[in-house]
Formats: structure tokens, sequence, C-alpha cells
């Protein structure tokens, strides 16, 4: 596990700060395409507690924010159904950075460049404390879910799958 001394300033921890939301700063060493797998094996959490932060847009383009658990898979199907989309599918990256201000694999769901909406996958709001990307590669914050929900406001939604 990385050690720093002090979490840096992101967007996602000002944001956090403005919202007196109370959080807890993780680092650990981020790898290419490690994912979730490797923050949880860093952090030595469950990765089902460790929350990914995707991008995604509809049929018209239009991104939203997906919350879900690190061991899951995102069912788009599913999804646009629940909230009344033709169709959804993950943004390129270059596209995901444009919307959200955060390289991928740093992106958080917090301080995002423009405001996104949000959708959450349920069974997140049943665990005591997650942890989700505070905005730069290998920094991670833990937060307890219930703040999440006050502070995005994200539509709740099962379209989760065995990964």
């Amino acid at each position: 596990m990385k050690r720093e001394s002090r979490a840096p300033e992101t967007p996602a921890t000002r944001f956090l700060q403005q919202q007196r939301v109370a959080h807890s700063n993780h680092f650990y060493e981020y790898e290419e395409h490690g994912g979730t797998r490797v923050s949880a094996r860093e952090l030595n959490v469950d990765e089902h507690a460790v929350v990914k932060t995707l991008v995604m847009e509809d049929e018209a383009g239009k991104p939203l924010i997906v919350l879900m658990h690190g061991d899951r898979k995102v069912s788009t199907r599913n999804l646009a159904r629940q909230i009344g989309a033709k169709s959804i599918s993950p943004c390129k990256p270059e596209v995901a950075q444009r919307h959200t201000g955060y390289l991928v694999g740093g992106t958080s769901p917090f301080g995002t460049k423009k405001p996104l909406p949000v959708c959450i996958e349920k069974t997140i709001l049943d665990l005591p404390l997650v942890y989700i990307n505070g905005g730069r590669r290998g920094f991670l914050v833990g937060v307890q879910p219930h703040e999440i929900l006050r502070v995005l406001q994200p539509m709740q939604v099962e379209c989760g799958l065995e990964d």
C-alpha cells in the first residue's frame, strides 16, 4: 500500500468538504487496467465494497454516471429499461473525461466538471462503508453510502450482474 502524508486536493475532495461529508483517504499503487481487484487487494478490503464510477451514455449520447460494486458488471439492458432509455453504453475514455474532468481510472462521482445524473446499484446502500474514487488514480475515499445518497441524490437501480 502506498503511503502519503496528506490527501491530494481534487475536485472530489473539495466537493466532499463543501458538503461536509466525513471521509477517509486511502492510497494504493495504481495499475493500468487493474480495476477494483487491485485497489481492493491493496487496501485489504472486500471488492464488493469498492464502488466503480462508470460513465455511460444513452442512445442520444446523453451522459450519466453509474455506481456499481467492484465485483459486479452493469446490465446495460436492465439499466436502460429502468431509466427509460432505449439503450445504454459505456462512454469512450476521452468522452468520459470531457464530461467529468477526470482521467479514466481516477473518475469520481463527486465534483464532476458538469452535473451528471447518477444511478446507484441499490445494494450498495446496504453496506456500512464503501470505497470510491477520490478524483485521482490510486486514491480512494471511504464514505458511508447514505452520504452518497444525500449529496448526489442518485436514482436507485438494480442492474448488477456477477462479474
